[in-house]
């Protein structure tokens, strides 16, 4: 197996997010290691976040498995059941198809980095646990829903669907 050169890894910054979920991202970019080894079956990233930057939006995939360890600094897990302060050598995994809304942040000062590990599901589904939004995959294109499968065109009140939110809505 041949050495990866990680600072020849493609870098993504942001996220695929629609507005205005996009521009919460800033401070965010991941280096994508398993898309240079040309991997197929599983993802494997190294996301680096700026003091205060978050991950993700808080979400639980359909059909992948993820882990996640932290490489340096100090995060912040937020999930369902709150939150859990993690330093480097702490690991965290969520197993697909269990509803616990997950998401790093970075509340420190300092930067920090996490590695992500996920399976790569040519139909996946990931549920967003604080606003009304799902992203479908297939075919390696994505397409935003609301909760109730209706095409997404922009933000709408969780309160009036329905839908309570939980945890951490930052």
């Amino acid at each position: 197996m041949p050495k990866i050169d990680i600072n020849a890894a493609p870098v993504k910054t942001g996220s695929i997010y629609p507005e205005p979920y996009n521009g919460q991202m800033a401070g965010r970019r991941s280096q994508r290691l398993g898309e240079h080894a040309g991997l197929t079956q599983f993802g494997v990233n190294i996301v680096h976040l700026e003091a205060g930057a978050p991950a993700s939006l808080r979400h639980w995939h359909l059909r992948e498995d993820e882990f996640a360890m932290v490489l340096t600094g100090e995060l912040v897990l937020v999930e369902d059941a709150g939150e859990t302060v993690m330093r480097a050598g702490d690991c965290a995994a969520w197993q697909a198809g269990v509803p616990d809304a997950h998401r790093f942040i970075n509340r420190s000062q300092a930067p920090a980095s996490f590695l992500i590990v996920g399976s790569k599901a040519e139909e996946e589904e990931a549920t967003y646990g604080d606003v009304d939004m799902k992203i479908h995959i297939s075919g390696g294109k994505a397409r935003f829903t609301y909760h109730d499968g209706s095409d997404w065109s922009g933000p709408r009140d969780l309160a009036a669907s329905g839908i309570a939110p939980k945890g951490d809505s930052k």
